[in-house]
């Protein structure tokens, strides 16, 4: 497909604008059509941003970069002003997350996590100002030498955001049955039918139903806790001077498994390690929650397989929504994450036998 130069100079300046060529993969395959629109579209909140950064900010700003984005429709733009950079976010296509962000924003800075200092906020609009943490992912840092000392960093974010109990001015909503469902329905939906066009047989759908049952019933008797829910080495970043890490990306948090923040983070979507270590960590983050009483529960088996459990529920869950980015959004970036993540899934299955059906089902694909 030949894109035309000034369509194709637009979407690269906003990758060379912060380093990051890696955007540019999921040109391939996207329609002409959508990428004008896309650029369109961009171009018109740039617009409305800059607007409103010049009546909030106290000097004018230089320029905006567009930072690399996530999974969502939320974008983030880096405000060069003369001696500080700020983050911009743009909520305009999901502006009802600008309201969880700002009120778990504060609470989460209560407890003394290192969350993002909002210097102005337009809710109408769904625009932000914030602290800027830098360039430096957690998914960039972490290697075999730094990951024990990162990974406690982690531990002790993830406790204070464990013994959250309220947050003011807002409902943190349940981590319920039906939502667990929805989740592990894209696997099924998006990953199996759409993306790999294998229905499955009746025998093969009841399979998959009393496994997703399972996972439900194991989940929502965990002990319920605040948790983040993509509390993982892209939401998480090294920031100078500070022995706590930056936490991005938390409007979506809710009460939900005790497991669930501690498996997001150690069976990253985006690094690996082997189990033998990530069963260290594991147990060693048990024990830190016993002590802090966020856990009666000293059973370690038990820990470690609602550890695998829960992780075999956001797997499933993953797999699908990297499935559905690329059928439904246009963004096959995310489809090189699949083999990871499913080769996290094939070892749950291999490990308990509740899921011998899943790995069967998985063979045949």
């Amino acid at each position: 497909m030949i894109f035309p130069a000034s369509l194709r100079n637009f979407f690269i300046r906003c990758w060379l604008g912060n380093g990051n060529l890696s955007g540019g993969i999921w040109l391939r395959g996207v329609p002409v059509e959508r990428l004008c629109m896309m650029k369109e579209r961009i171009e018109n909140h740039c617009q409305e941003l800059e607007s409103w950064l010049n009546t909030v900010l106290e000097q004018p700003f230089k320029r905006l970069s567009l930072l690399p984005g996530d999974a969502s429709v939320r974008r983030y733009f880096r405000v060069y002003c003369k001696d500080i950079t700020y983050v911009a976010m743009d909520a305009s296509l999901q502006k009802e997350s600008c309201e969880a962000f700002i009120a778990i924003a504060k609470a989460f800075y209560k407890l003394g996590l290192n969350v993002p200092v909002i210097y102005a906020e337009d809710k109408k609009q769904g625009f932000l100002l914030l602290t800027d943490f830098g360039d430096q992912l957690y998914a960039h840092a972490l290697n075999k030498k730094t990951a024990d000392e990162l990974y406690r960093r982690a531990f002790n974010g993830l406790l204070r955001i464990q013994s959250c109990q309220k947050i003011e001015d807002y409902a943190l909503p349940q981590f319920t049955a039906d939502l667990y469902y929805q989740e592990m329905s894209w696997f099924r939906d998006w990953y199996l039918e759409k993306y790999l066009k294998t229905p499955l047989s009746l025998k093969e759908e009841e399979t998959l139903e009393n496994i997703f049952q399972l996972l439900i019933k194991t989940a929502l008797s965990q002990p319920q806790i605040c948790a983040h829910r993509d509390y993982h080495s892209r939401n998480l970043m090294v920031v100078a001077n500070h022995h706590q890490p930056g936490i991005l990306d938390f409007q979506d948090a809710l009460y939900g498994p005790v497991t669930y923040d501690l498996l997001s983070l150690l069976r990253d979507c985006y690094i690996d390690w082997p189990i033998d270590q990530v069963e260290t960590w594991v147990l060693a983050y048990q024990r830190q929650a016993c002590q802090a009483g966020l856990l009666e529960e000293k059973d370690e088996r038990q820990f470690l397989r609602w550890f695998d459990w829960i992780g075999l529920q956001r797997h499933l869950k993953c797999i699908g929504l990297f499935a559905r980015l690329n059928e439904r959004d246009g963004k096959p970036l995310y489809l090189q994450y699949i083999p990871r993540v499913m080769r996290y899934a094939w070892a749950v299955c291999e490990r308990y036998s509740e899921f011998k059906g899943l790995k069967s089902l998985l063979e045949k694909r």
